[in-house]
């Protein structure tokens, strides 16, 4: 590989890398606010205002933003209110309820969601590691969620971490649906039609929200974590995640999310937010055995098929695009 093509792919890797380092210090500051000074809501109405400010103008200029089918567009719709509404703003809420190190653990489940969709939509016999791992992974929420019994009460760290699950299965679903559009498209030009559809479907409550906060007698530390969640924990992660998307593979993306549990938990426990113990870290455990039979699953089959053989527990060949991703399983 020329040299120049190994600098390009390391590019690639450093965007996942520091996208998960930033998600992942945004549990601890989510936390730390919605706790002292502001709702949820709040926050999650200047999320979409940042990225709105941010990508809107670059997407007008770029090329193919005016040329979309109409199957694309009807596409990002749809994946547009997932990421606002599904992803966005309920691990926010969730977020409020339980602990960095919970809500962070949860958000590694993002691979193994993403195989059980990928299969609904697309059904497709697996190895059977990969199916282990996802039912490890499903065990490993299953703890965080029923710890405490089955009553999953309102604002309990329960109810919150049922909500970031729903977010990462949220995600998950974004993931499979838009990789076409990704690949066809580019990052911009579907980051734009995010925050563009996000603009208009959060409008109408935007001022319910955001009018009666003066963000400015906020204490300079509530003003400085504000700031981070906008630039530096949305903005700014969300293009590398999707520009690195866009170029590596699924195992690139599923092994890089560890590092947002790791980066939750230093600062949470730092900050006295909160601290390991044996559920969370038994949770932990499961869910990252799961996903890593997840990610060696993708390798095994995709080296079997690098020789031109189909993997024993394959049910069809099939061409690279089949399965809508633009992946192999």
């Amino acid at each position: 590989m020329p040299v120049c093509g190994i600098v390009k792919k390391t590019h690639y890797h450093l965007d996942l890398i520091f996208a998960n380092l930033f998600f992942g210090a945004n549990f601890s500051f989510y936390v730390s606010l919605t706790r002292n000074y502001l709702d949820f809501q709040q926050i999650f109405m200047l999320q979409i205002l940042a990225a709105a400010l941010f990508f809107i103008p670059f997407a007008l200029f770029t090329r193919g933003f005016w040329r979309m089918g109409r199957r694309d567009a009807g596409r990002i719709v749809a994946v547009s209110l997932l990421v606002v509404y599904g992803w966005m703003y309920l691990l926010l809420w969730g977020s409020s309820y339980t602990t960095p190190i919970d809500a962070s653990v949860i958000a590694t489940l993002g691979p193994a969601f993403t195989l059980i969709l990928d299969h609904l939509l697309h059904p497709h016999r697996y190895l059977p590691g990969r199916l282990v791992g996802v039912l490890a992974a499903l065990i490993g929420a299953g703890i965080l969620l029923f710890n405490e019994g089955f009553d999953l009460t309102h604002g309990s760290r329960a109810e919150g971490n049922l909500f970031v699950l729903l977010a990462v299965v949220a995600i998950a679903v974004n993931t499979v649906l838009i990789k076409p559009q990704l690949e066809r498209l580019g990052t911009l030009v579907v980051m734009g039609w995010y925050y563009i559809i996000g603009l208009a479907v959060t409008a109408p409550f935007f001022w319910r929200y955001i009018d009666h906060t003066d963000f400015l007698r906020l204490p300079l530390s509530a003003q400085a974590e504000l700031a981070y969640i906008l630039i530096l924990g949305t903005v700014l992660p969300m293009y590398l995640l999707y520009r690195g998307t866009e170029k590596l593979t699924s195992v690139h993306t599923a092994l890089y999310r560890y590092i947002q549990p790791l980066t939750a938990g230093l600062l949470a426990v730092t900050r006295g937010q909160a601290h390991f113990n044996a559920v969370n870290l038994t949770a932990a455990g499961f869910i990252f055995t799961g996903v890593i039979l997840v990610v060696a699953g993708y390798r095994y089959s995709r080296n079997l098929r690098s020789d031109g053989r189909l993997p024993p527990y394959s049910a069809v060949s099939r061409p690279r695009q089949a399965s809508g991703t633009g992946r192999l399983h």
